[in-house]
């Protein structure tokens, strides 16, 4: 390195942190935006992540071969950031007008993203420190992608949305190229001379001081780095899905355990790099660092599975959701960030092994980057969907080790080697599997305890477990908490859910039902004579499988009927695809504060039920009032009613008062209620089990299901006044949610009861049925 290029190796590092900063924001949004086309299913989300990672990996592999090493590294590097921020902008547009087929837009950017660091490769040359210095920037570019991950998650997306998000990305990489291209006017062009190719025993020395063969081969550093990452990114699947349940599934906590494992990325890289610089045996350092990875993986699963369930923090104590992330920060930190240094040490460190100053940098840079991609795609792939769901996340996290022990082996680093077979047999044997109580309950573990459990497991999508407390009540529990159960108002719910449904329609045939949960609601729709065809949709294919017959009594072996029919899909992505409609849509879906929920509550899925409905359909959809504020709930029930102007609102309260949950019920036109046909219904010989299911419930006759209504849309206009809509754009309720998910306010129901009028235009009756209705829906449903 000579000492005027070195002058401008920091301004380089800055370049990298812009880069990679960027490159985070654009990931998030991508994600975000193709999750609502392709759905959000284990294999959808595998597979956006397979073209984002094989873009990344066919750039780096492709420059060196593509771009001639005479062009200016720097100008190369600016044309690199100004293609990205084109594309970024153009994907923001062009995903909604592509539909299913716009994965395939990912593909120009992340080849041009994968091609910068081989493309400034060739501003350094391949010694020692300049190795060093391409570590020094691949660490930058992480501590770009720890801010740009934070900035995403917790102030882009959460105060404005995608379309502010892409263009502070494509400023920054506008930013980037700028800075490039005034560097390059001013930085040396490197000369670049064919240099002759060193003899035999030149080769031989350099490979046995990389602790390799003495023939020189780099297939073990490739192969040991191809490992390194496939244990990373499989290292933060399992994690993910642990740590998920334990902090609360929202969209901060994906992002704090990212920016977690980044800096421990970040951290590591910058200490190879600096280790790179005087290496001897840099193969047999990388080695090293596959064992120090055994280790701080049995580390990390020791905190995660014995330590963490079992901290007395109950985040309901907190006055705000600020003090929680702090406390999830501080958790994800000390379990990941260890082994994660590891990992980041061992990508400087590949360089430096496999790089003979013959060659030219940026195809050195280009297989070594392309190898680590590899295999953190076949990682992030095997492991989402096939390790986790055959064998789960214990075995998971005992195979990670394994995998480290056979890339210390691969490096053919023998004393290494057999240190690393030695830690993975030690570190694999302490691994505990994930305590049911943490599947059953997650953040609140602390407030929950003495259930006993019927069945855990953990699927392709979601870990989910069967308990029975005290006085034989059965739960249904997933993402960390309780889904559905045999309690007196959650079983009102369900049965509102599907009974209301069915009985204000006149002649239901066909009915879809969103997320299976215990099958109550679903099993409603078992008893009505009329229904030909059930389609139930749920994203996790071990529920209807194993939660079912728990409840086959409150669901009525709902899987067993032959009208039904169970589809494992997204929700969304099924009913973007089907042609089918339905004279019946009812959505129970899990709460809008886990991540990904919220896209079955924007305008435009509401828009797209709506079109699947028959003429007089009937929507219901459930909005949970607890673990929320009132700018959630505004949120969830405005955007209903943008799409649903005749929309209602019917009460699911506790029995000494208050409100719990509620469903919005409507159909595309003004809804219309005659008591009397409907007590006529009611009282027939082929509903009479229909009847006893509603009594059960305490909603039995006309009388018990009329007297829930809590509002109408018209009279809640001025409550909404100020709701912020839950669009496909901004996805507000999902950010909005995550904040509120341990707060419990009992007054945003009292609030909403203030707007409540007897609806006499929504009855066709008669006067002394009027007179009935109007004694019996005197009272608001759990007012004070």
């Amino acid at each position: 390195m000579s000492e005027t290029k070195g002058k401008f190796l920091p301004a380089l590092l800055l370049l990298f942190v812009g880069s990679g900063c960027a490159a985070l924001i654009y990931e998030i949004v991508w994600f975000q935006l193709l999750e609502l086309i392709v759905g959000a299913t284990a294999l959808s989300l595998g597979i956006l992540l397979a073209t984002f990672m094989g873009g990344l990996c066919a750039g780096s592999l492709l420059l060196a071969r593509v771009v001639p090493a005479s062009r200016h590294p720097l100008r190369v590097y600016a044309q690199l950031e100004l293609g990205i921020a084109v594309f970024g902008v153009v994907i923001l547009f062009a995903v909604p007008a592509l539909g299913r087929s716009a994965t395939v837009l990912l593909v120009p950017p992340t080849l041009l993203m994968g091609a910068t660091l081989p493309a400034i490769a060739r501003f350094v040359e391949a010694t020692p420190q300049g190795v060093s210095w391409l570590g020094f920037f691949y660490g930058g570019n992480i501590a770009g992608a720890v801010f740009g991950s934070l900035l995403a998650g917790f102030y882009l997306l959460r105060l404005y949305d995608m379309a502010h998000a892409t263009y502070v990305a494509a400023a920054i990489n506008v930013a980037m190229a700028t800075l490039a291209w005034v560097l390059a006017s001013r930085a040396p062009r490197r000369v670049t001379e064919e240099k002759p190719a060193r003899n035999a025993r030149a080769t031989g020395e350099r490979a046995t001081a990389m602790g390799a063969n003495p023939y020189g081969s780099r297939s073990p550093i490739y192969v040991a780095i191809a490992l390194s990452g496939l244990a990373a990114l499989g290292a933060e699947v399992v994690w993910t899905r642990i740590l998920s349940l334990l902090f609360g599934g929202t969209v901060y906590t994906f992002s704090i355990i990212a920016a977690a494992f980044l800096f421990g990325l970040g951290i590591g890289s910058a200490v190879g790099a600096w280790l790179a610089r005087s290496a001897e045996r840099p193969g047999a350092m990388l080695a090293g660092c596959q064992v120090g990875v055994a280790l701080t993986v049995a580390w990390g699963a020791a905190l995660i599975n014995r330590a963490y369930p079992y901290w007395p923090i109950d985040p309901a104590l907190a006055a705000g959701p600020w003090f929680n992330f702090q406390i999830d920060l501080l958790r994800a930190f000390v379990a990941v960030v260890p082994a994660a240094c590891f990992w980041g040490a061992s990508f400087p460190l590949a360089l430096a092994a496999a790089a003979p100053r013959a060659e030219d940098p940026a195809a050195i840079v280009g297989r070594v980057y392309g190898a680590n991609t590899i295999g953190a795609v076949v990682g992030s792939l095997l492991f989402s969907l096939l390790i986790i769901p055959a064998f789960g996340t214990q075995d998971a996290q005992r195979l990670l080790i394994w995998i480290a022990g056979a890339a210390a082996s691969a490096t053919l680093a023998w004393r290494m080697a057999v240190a690393g077979v030695v830690a993975a047999v030690i570190a694999s044997v302490t691994v505990a599997a994930v305590p049911p109580d943490v599947i059953a309950y997650g953040r609140q573990l602390a407030t929950f305890k003495g259930a006993n459990f019927l069945y855990e497991g953990e699927g392709l999508n979601s870990s989910i477990a069967v308990s029975e407390s005290e006085g034989g009540i059965r739960n249904f529990h997933v993402s960390g908490k309780v889904e559905a159960s045999t309690e007196v108002h959650d079983m009102r719910l369900q049965r509102m859910l599907g009974h209301m449904s069915a009985l204000l329609h006149p002649d239901p045939k066909s009915a879809l039902v969103v997320g299976f949960g215990a099958g109550v609601t679903a099993g409603s729709f078992v008893l009505h004579p009329g229904i030909k065809r059930i389609v139930i949709c749920d994203i996790e294919p071990l529920i209807p499988r194993m939660v079912a017959p728990y409840f086959s009594a409150e669901n009525y072996n709902v899987v067993s009927d032959p009208r039904v029919q169970i589809v494992y899909d997204d929700a969304r992505h099924f009913i973007l695809t089907t042609n089918e409609k339905f004279d019946i849509i009812t959505s129970d879906p899990i709460h809008p504060w886990v991540k990904g929920a919220a896209s079955l509550y924007t305008k435009e899925y509401f828009e797209q039920v709506k079109a699947h409905l028959n003429p007089g359909g009937v929507i219901t959809q459930w909005v949970p009032l607890y673990q929320s504020t009132e700018d959630v709930i505004k949120s969830e029930v405005a955007t209903f009613f943008d799409v649903f102007p005749f929309g209602t609102i019917w009460s699911n309260q506790y029995a000494n008062g208050g409100g719990y949950d509620v469903i919005m019920l409507s159909k595309a036109e003004a809804l219309k209620i005659d008591p009397a046909a409907l007590d006529a219904r009611l009282n027939r010989s082929d509903h009479e089990r229909i009847a006893a299911a509603l009594t059960q419930v305490e909603l039995g006759g006309v009388d018990g299901l009329m007297a829930p209504y809590a509002g109408q849309a018209r009279d809640l206009r001025p409550w909404l006044a100020d709701a912020q809509i839950n669009t496909d754009r901004n996805l507000r309720l999902e950010y909005l949610a995550g904040m509120a998910n341990n707060v419990y306010d009992a007054q945003i129901y009292q609030d909403m009861l203030m707007f409540r009028r007897f609806p006499e235009e929504m009855f066709t009756a008669s006067p002394e049925w009027m007179e009935r209705l109007r004694r019996v829906m005197a009272t608001p449903p759990g007012s004070q």
